[in-house]
């Protein structure tokens, strides 16, 4: 539901990001304050995190009616639920009589929505039952009293939701990235595995990190012996994504702890070329896709506090490997777990190390264009200009020779 709440105002201008939005060969990057100030954080969560579309969960967490989950967005604590016609809906997790927190389980199943205060229910689609001693009301509409709704859109098994109703249809935020997986059926997998992680880094700099490998020889030598950090391609498109695959060498044939998929079949949609790619993506602004020859990955990113950010990597396989006798997703699991602590490591040694007064805006190494690509999203956002600056591609030196791309990144880009 939009809501008539001035648009919170950037607390950092169109000069203080001019230096970003160069080509990568001049740029230099963000400025530290957008790591750490609890007033730039304030004005990201109000106006991306709550000005558009944003991942926050999986339609298989609520397949049946009655079946639900919560999430917070921006602040915002919501409930998302199916509803006994079969629709996917969300609204505010509140009563309308007094405001109360309604639901309290963070996942579950439940035949309506009941005020554990003064017991005011409403149905699953959110309509509100006439309540006890307020038949005698004057102008009190039931129709106007239902629980405030959120707008709601999926994607490939994915659940968006945009706070301020006003953001353009979720296709046209998504940009032509559904044309890179719609060979796909990723809402068909189902969850093997979740860890919550809880690091001392600013969200950005943790998109930072996934989107280029540069660090990954030193960072990461189990993955970088499967899928060496200078091959691969770059993924050109529209919209706020960035996108890129990299190279499985060798006899290896996906990411786990021993590069074997032990008997699991590629994912349905996956071509023979497939079969030797790691696919990695950010859709603006919390939602990272790994995607696997045999399973999916994703994180979401959840900012707490400028120096504080929760993360929900989950593992996806299709039902009919889960269904095999002995199924383990542990190779994988394992595999990184040990790879988002390594990454998690750096990323806080980052945020330490940008609080130095010392510390100025380094610049960009030719193979972090793809970090350059996911800065110029935010100095663009952080502009408020209307001014989107196109990202160019750096190529490097790969095995034998040859030009490779890793890291991700598309060409041209617009707001979300």
């Amino acid at each position: 539901m939009a809501d008539t709440v001035t648009r919170p105002r950037s607390p950092i201008s169109a000069e203080d990001v001019a230096a970003v939005r160069q080509p990568t060969t001049r740029a230099r990057m963000l400025p530290p304050r957008v790591f750490h100030d609890p007033a730039v954080l304030a004005y990201e969560q109000a106006a991306w995190f709550g000005g558009g579309w944003v991942g926050v969960g999986r339609e298989e967490d609520a397949l049946t009616a009655g079946a639900y989950f919560l999430v917070e967005v921006a602040g915002q604590r919501l409930v998302v639920v199916r509803g006994d016609d079969g629709e996917l809906r969300a609204f505010h997790n509140l009563c309308r009589h007094r405001g109360a927190t309604m639901v309290e389980e963070p996942c579950g199943a439940l035949v309506r929505f009941q005020c554990p205060y003064h017991a005011w229910v409403y149905d699953l689609r959110g309509r509100l039952r006439q309540p006890r001693h307020t038949d005698t009301l004057e102008d009190f509409d039931l129709a106007e009293n239902g629980l405030i709704p959120v707008r709601l859109a999926t994607w490939q098994g994915l659940v968006f939701l945009d706070l301020s109703g006003e953001a353009p249809p979720l296709d046209e935020h998504l940009g032509d990235l559904p044309g890179h997986l719609a060979r796909y059926d990723l809402g068909a997998l189902r969850r093997a595995r979740r860890i919550d992680y809880d690091v001392r880094a600013n969200w950005k700099a943790i998109v930072e990190n996934y989107s280029e490998c540069y660090h990954c020889p030193g960072v990461h030598p189990e993955l970088n012996r499967i899928t060496p950090y200078n091959l691969g391609e770059y993924l050109p498109g529209e919209g706020p994504w960035t996108g890129s695959w990299m190279e499985v060498i060798g006899d290896f044939e996906t990411l786990s702890t021993d590069g074997a998929t032990h008997g699991r079949p590629a994912i349905a949609g996956t071509r023979p070329e497939d079969h030797k790619r790691v696919y990695y993506f950010v859709l603006w602004p919390n939602l990272l896709i790994s995607l696997h020859p045999d399973y999916l990955m994703t994180h979401l990113l959840w900012p707490q506090e400028p120096r504080r950010t929760r993360i929900i990597c989950e593992w996806f396989f299709a039902p009919e490997a889960m269904a095999e006798l002995g199924f383990d997703p542990s190779d994988a699991v394992d595999f990184w777990d040990l790879t988002n602590r390594q990454d998690w490591r750096v990323c806080e040694l980052q945020q330490e190390g940008t609080r130095s007064a010392a510390y100025t805006p380094g610049r960009y190494s030719a193979i972090e264009s793809s970090v350059h690509a996911f800065d110029l999203m935010v100095a663009d956002r952080y502009a408020e200009d209307g001014i989107t600056t196109r990202v160019d591609r750096v190529p490097k030196p790969g095995r034998n020779g040859r030009v490779a791309r890793a890291g991700g990144g598309n060409g041209a880009r617009r707001p979300a």
